[in-house]
This record gives structure tokens, sequence and C-alpha cells, in this order.
């Protein structure tokens, strides 16, 4: 571990704006979400899980809180839901269309 680099990136970021440090963490939960072909049909999905944003979406529309959906997903945290729920609110009607198209092959 190069342990300089880790304390320049420490000192950066604690000199950061409110304003920046948003920015950064949004950047960064964005990172959370993946698209990798023949992954889970392309779809995007949470880093290194194979849990589609699309599934969370589905699942918190039929009820599901954030609370059961960790209960279910125990590889989840509470960082990996906001970022889907990022990703959704990003790409709604990408999400949406993987949905309706799921419940019709159903």
């Amino acid at each position: 571990m190069n342990q300089r680099l880790v304390d320049s990136l420490v000192q950066v970021i604690e000199a950061l704006s409110p304003e920046e440090r948003k920015l950064l963490e949004s950047r960064l939960q964005l990172k959370v979400v993946q698209k990798t072909p023949r992954v889970c049909g392309g779809h995007a999905c949470i880093r290194n899980t194979r849990i589609p944003v699309w599934v969370l979406v589905s699942l918190r529309q039929q009820g599901a809180n954030d609370r059961e959906l960790l209960e279910n997903y125990p590889n989840l945290t509470p960082e990996d839901l906001i970022a889907a729920w990022e990703y959704y609110q990003q790409h709604t009607s990408e999400i949406d269309l993987v949905i309706v198209t799921q419940n019709e092959d159903d």
C-alpha cells in the first residue's frame, strides 16, 4: 500500500468544501453500480454481486423497505442501496423498461 498517496488523498478530501465533498461522494457511489457485458444481461448491477438495480427497484416498488432488502441480500450495504436509488433517479426510463420487460416475460 502506498501510505504517502493515502495521506495525500486524505488531506485533499479534508480540504474539500461541503459542495465538493457531496459531489465526490456522489461520483464514488456511482462506481458502486456497474454494467458489464455478458453479466446479468448487461444490466446495471451492484458491484461484484450480480444483483441488478432493477431487481432492487422492483422489490422496493412492491413494498420492500431498505431493512428488508439488506436482510434478504446480506452482501449489500446501506451505501449500495443509496447508490441503487441514485442510479434509478438518474436512469428511471432504463430501469422501468427492464422491469416492464421482465414482468412480460414472467
